[in-house]
Formats: C-alpha cells, structure tokens, sequence
C-alpha cells in the first residue's frame, strides 16, 4: 500500500502547485487553438505551453506523479461517469453516430488512405452499432467508478487510455475531415449478381467507376467516392445542443479527448506503482469526483447524474467492503456498476431516454425551434500592400470605399494583394430544419384515407383550377391543360379535339404536406414510425393506439402519422394492424430523431408538443386530456 508520503511527494504544497500550473497551462493552450481567440493566439500558445511543461517538469521532479495521478482519476472519472451516462441516456443515438464512422468514407477511409488499403471496410460493424454502443456507454461509466476508487487500476487504466485513443481518433478523422476529398473505394461482387452487371455497364461510361480485375467468380470494382465527414461527434449525444444550444465543434471535441488522453497516459503510468484507495482516500475522493459530476450535470441542466454516480460509487464501495470472500472484491464491484447501468440502458432502450434533449421532446415548441436559428455576419477584407513602403495593409469593405487608394492617381502606389471572407457572427442553424421535419405525400400517392381528411380536402381544393381537356385524334388519348396557359391557336383542329373546360387539381402542385397542421393545429395526435415495415405491435398495444385514434378523431382532434415507408407497406400495415390513419413520408433520419421507440405518439397542442409516448406506454386519451392537455 503507497504511504501519504509516497504519494505527496517530496512536497504535497509544490506538488499541488505544480498540478494547477499544468492544468492551467492545458486550459491556456486549449483557447490559443480556439478560432474565437486567433488575434491573441500566439500569446496564448506561449504562455500555455510554459505553464504546460513547468508543471509537468515540477510535479516529476519532486515525485509528484502519484498525486497527479489522483487529481488526474477524479476528473476524468467524474467525466466519464457523466458522459456515459449521457450516452447510455440514449443509446440509439450515439449507435446512430457509430453508424457514419463506420461508413466508408468515414474512418474506414483514414486506413485506406495511410496503409494503402483501398478494399478495407468497417460497414460490417453497422449491424452491430446498438450492441457496440451499449458497451461502450457502460464501459465508460464502470471505468469511471473503478478510477474514483481504485479498483482494479492498472486494468482501469489500460482500458481508459485503449478508450481514449479510440475516441481522439474519431474526433482527430472530425476534424481534419474533407468533406470535397474522393477517395477510392473497392468492393468485390459476385460476377452474375445484378449489383457487379450494373457496375461493369456503368465503367463504360463513368470514369469514376473502374473495373480492376475480374474472375469467372468475382469482379473488382474501383469507385471514387466523396468522404463522409461526421459534423458531430456524439461525445455527449444530443445533450450539449440541447442544454447550451450548440455541440461541440469537431476541434473543441479533438482538444477534450487529447486532455484526457494525456489524463490517462499519466494515470496508466502511475497505475503500477499504485495501490486501491484508502478509506481516507475516497473520503477525498468521491467529493472531488462528484464536484466534477455535479459541474456537468449543470451544465447539461440534468442531475441525476449526480444521484447515479452516488448509486454506482457507493454501491461498488459497499459491494467491495463486505465480509463475503467471494463477493467482496472488486471485480464484483464492477458487476455491481454494470449492473446498474444495464438496468437504465434496458429501460430508455425499452421506452425513450429519461432525459430528452432533442427538439422535439416534450414541452417543446416546435414553431419557436424552428426560428431559433441566426443568420451569419461575415466581412471581407482586402489586402493591399504599398508599393513605397512594402507595408501591407488590411481593408474592409467599408474602409476600402472610404480611402482614396482605389483612385487612378494611386495605382503605382497601392497593390492588390489578396481578398479573405471572415466569419464575424457564424451561422446558426435553427433547432429543428423546417424542410426537413416536413411530412408530405406526393399527390399521386394520396389514397382515400388521406384524400378524406379535412385538412388534405381543404388543400387540394385549394389548388383547383379551370383547366381545358385536350384530346389527341390519332391516339384517342388526352390530357388537361391548365386555362392560364391554354392557346386555342396551338392545337390544329385536324390534330386535336378540344374538350370541356373544368375544375381540377393544378398539374404543378405535387405534394400535400401537414406540416402547417403539426404546427398550428389547437390539438392533433403525430404517431411516428421511423421503420413501419418492421413496427411489431402486440394485439393490445394495436387496441389502445386505434382506441386512442377514435377517441381523438371522436373530439375532432386530427390524427396522421409520419412514416419511413412506401405506399404498399402502408397498405400492408393498414391491413395487418387496423390502425387507419393519414400517413405522410419524411426523412428517416428526421423521424430517428423525432421518436426513438418505433412507432412514438406525441400529443401537440398549437405546435407545442405537450406529451410524447413510446408505444409501450401509450395512455388513454381521456386521461390525456385530463393530465396533458390544457382546458
């Protein structure tokens, strides 16, 4: 067991000191490579890396290593704790994000690219994305409990610095991605299946298809394709953009996993000289790591993080200290820890995520997320340099039109030398794209069910105009042309036949789309599906959606659904279920965010959603109308 000296130093005072000197200098370094800090850059990269290395070189020369390892656990497992959390809140969502590294113009590429290894692929993990993301979600929590108390270090450690490579390269390939990069990308097909036939046709006249080799078996195909590049790291889900308004960019997100990389580097050095903690030392501890826990837990504007890392630290603790030769220890303190954390994955998997971040969670109001966004401010600078002097000289629009150096008279005395577009004010997309959250049917699709809506009649008639019936001689076939644009003098008689003039839908409007209804309606019920093909319901789920519907419609409430799907499983769900509603197509990956249980039933009132159900706990709507929605 390390003895206090041991593990103070030569000196506890110089040592602690040093400590802050080198985290002080991270933060330092950190803002000198923030874009919003590049005027002062210099200034801030210098006195960061003195500050950097002084620590460092101190708390190493008085044999510090072992306190800075300490303060080093209870940060990074105060985070971990919390970020895992984060994650295990929704694991759908961070299973998304896994989904795009694991494309091939994602991190797959990053090899293909250094080891010269075109046919290399990581698609084959995106079937196992879920069960990847629930690992890691746990993994990271129980990492973060064994580094507060001491379990099991040098395996914690190990672990902890594997994990944080692993995310520093995703946040590395996020931030140094090039979205106009091509990249070759070869793949191996079956030479009489239909994929390597289209291929082979397609080589002959698109250069970014190569045929590269080809068996009686097997043909190997070239394509150049665009990098994928992932605007978002998933580091904390959806709930930094949620609390604070944004997500971190890809360079604040490479700089938090290269400190904590650091982090466990010393840590993981340190774990062989080092021994599980003393009472005393989690009396230290915890309180320090729940100050790290109780921070981000303010800052995502949710605390039960706190109350979960009491549970699982504790917990462990407890499970460590008892008497039972085969229970206390720490590897069934992990087991403790895992699961507990296995039980909230099973329960958010199972409904939603306790905490929903996403725009479209309960109590938001969808009108106001789609106007929060902000136009950009940009200013371009000119450069000029005098020819007399060699000075160069900066410019903005404004200042160039005031000066005189544009002037004839000048020209011999002024150089152009470049332009630059600087961002003053970045852009900000809205919360929630109204293009994109935007359910519609092309108006060919439209059945009768949809066609009978109030709302869908209201709009078609609408888009009625007068329109004159055309009829082809030879063919006997015909068409309408709308009045505005009928000419009599462009249709020979000995050609055409011209018919009635009539009332019917104007050819060039091609969609229906509720989104107004969402968004303005006093009441309406949404039932989303990001996948209706694979909605399995059971008979009961099915009675208490269709006893909602005819309760709501009964109230003339309106009801429509917004599906990822096509017209036959539309029909095929009508049929199999008898859940008969309106139902409009929008994106998937729209709707993935919308709902994470499959089908979700949100309840909206004047564009506010006031209630949003999984489907396993869909209520009545008497009591909904009792408990959710307004007199």
């Amino acid at each position: 067991m390390r003895t206090v000296d041991q593990i103070q130093g030569r000196s506890l005072l110089l040592n602690l000191i040093a400590i802050l000197l080198n985290l002080t200098g991270l933060t330092f370094l950190v803002i000198g490579y923030h874009d919003n800090f590049e005027a002062d850059a210099m200034l801030y990269k210098s006195i960061g890396s003195a500050l950097f290395f002084l620590g460092m070189a101190g708390f190493i020369a008085l044999k510090g290593l072992q306190l800075s390892s300490y303060v080093f656990r209870a940060i990074s497992g105060g985070l971990f704790i919390v970020s895992g959390l984060i994650k295990a809140n929704d694991p759908l969502g961070f299973a998304y994000k896994l989904e795009e590294y694991f494309e091939d113009g994602a991190l797959a590429f990053r090899v293909k690219e250094l080891f010269n290894a075109p046919e290399f692929s990581l698609e084959f993990f995106i079937k196992y994305a879920l069960p990847l993301s629930v690992i890691i979600c746990i993994l990271e929590i129980v990492l973060g409990v064994l580094l507060i108390i001491g379990g099991k270090l040098k395996l914690a450690s190990f672990l902890t610095l594997g994990m944080m490579f692993f995310f520093t390269l995703l946040t590395w390939h996020t931030k140094e991605c090039d979205p106009n990069a091509m990249f070759m990308d070869v793949d191996r097909y079956e030479i009489n299946s239909s994929t390597a036939q289209q291929k082979i046709q397609a080589a002959e006249s698109d250069t970014m298809v190569r045929i590269l080799e080809t068996t009686p078996t097997y043909v190997k195909v070239g394509e150049y394709k665009s990098t994928q590049c992932v605007s978002d790291c998933g580091c904390f889900g959806d709930a930094l953009k949620g609390s604070v308004g944004r997500s971190l960019t890809p360079q604040e997100s490479f700089w938090k996993d290269l400190i904590f990389l650091y982090f466990s580097i010393f840590i993981f050095i340190a774990s062989f000289r080092s021994a599980p903690n003393t009472r005393n030392q989690n009396l230290l501890m915890i309180p320090a790591s729940m100050l790290v826990s109780i921070f981000f837990s303010y800052v995502f504007g949710w605390y039960f993080p706190i109350f979960f890392a009491l549970i699982t630290i504790l917990g462990a603790l407890w499970v460590k200290r008892s008497n039972n030769k085969w229970v206390g220890n720490y590897w069934v303190a992990a087991l403790w820890v895992i699961f507990i954390s296995t039980l909230f994955v099973t329960y958010v998997l199972a409904y939603m995520p306790v905490k929903d971040y996403r725009p479209y969670a309960a109590g938001s109001d969808l009108n106001e997320k789609m106007n929060d966004g902000r136009e950009g401010v940009f200013e371009t600078f000119l450069t000029y340099k005098n020819l007399q002097t060699g000075e160069l000289k900066d410019f903005t629009s404004a200042e160039f039109s005031a000066s005189d150096i544009w002037k004839p008279e000048n020209k011999d005395k002024w150089e152009f030398v470049s332009s630059e577009t600087k961002t003053i004010v970045p852009t900000r997309l809205p919360s929630i794209v109204s293009s994109e959250f935007n359910p519609n049917l092309n108006v060919s699709d439209l059945t009768e069910v949809e066609s009978n809506m109030p709302y869908v009649k209201e709009m078609l008639e609408a888009h009625e105009v007068a329109q004159v019936f055309v009829q082809e001689i030879e063919s006997g076939g015909g068409y309408y042309v709308p009045l505005e644009e009928f000419s009599a003098e462009a249709y020979d008689s000995t050609m055409y036949i011209i018919g009635d003039t009539v009332m019917g839908l104007d050819p060039y409007f091609p969609e229906v789309s509720v989104q107004e209804l969402i968004l303005t309606s006093p009441r309406m019920i949404l039932l989303v599906s990001k996948n209706l093909p694979n909605v399995e319901l059971s008979q009961k789920r099915i009675d208490r959606i269709k006893s909602v519907i005819a309760d709501a419609q009964a109230d003339g409430v309106p009801v429509v659904m917004a599906a990822v799907t096509t017209t036959a499983d539309i029909q095929k769900f009508r049929e199999e279920t008898g859940i008969i509603v309106p139902t409009f197509m929008n994106d998937e990956k729209i709707l993935k965010a919308v709902g994470r249980a499959n089908p979700t039933l949100m309840v909206i009132e004047n564009g506010v959603v006031k209630a949003k159900y999984p489907y396993r706990s869909i209520q009545e709507w008497s009591w909904m109308k009792e408990n959710v929605l307004e007199d």
